[in-house]
C-alpha cells in the first residue's frame, strides 16, 4: 500500500495533467511515455524542444487560434 505522501503526489500529478489538458498545455511526461512505448529507438526531444514543437504545431494551423 502506498504512503500518504505518495498517494497525495499521485493525485496532484493527475490533477495537474487534467489542468494541462483543459488549458491546452503540452504534457511532456505523457510524450516521454509514448516515445518509450512506441519509438524506443528514437531519442526523445528535450523539454524545451518539445514545448517549442507543440507551439509551432498549434499555431501552424490557420483557424485554430482565437485571434
Amino acid at each position: 500500500m502506498r504512503s500518504v505522501p505518495e498517494l497525495l503526489a499521485s493525485r496532484l500529478e493527475s490533477a495537474a495533467r487534467i489542468v494541462r489538458r483543459v488549458v491546452g498545455a503540452p504534457d511532456y511526461e505523457a510524450y516521454l511515455q509514448h516515445m518509450a512505448r512506441c519509438h524506443p529507438d528514437a531519442p526523445p526531444l528535450s523539454r524545451k524542444e518539445f514545448e517549442e514543437d507543440r507551439l509551432r504545431s498549434r499555431y501552424a494551423q490557420p483557424g485554430h487560434r482565437c485571434c
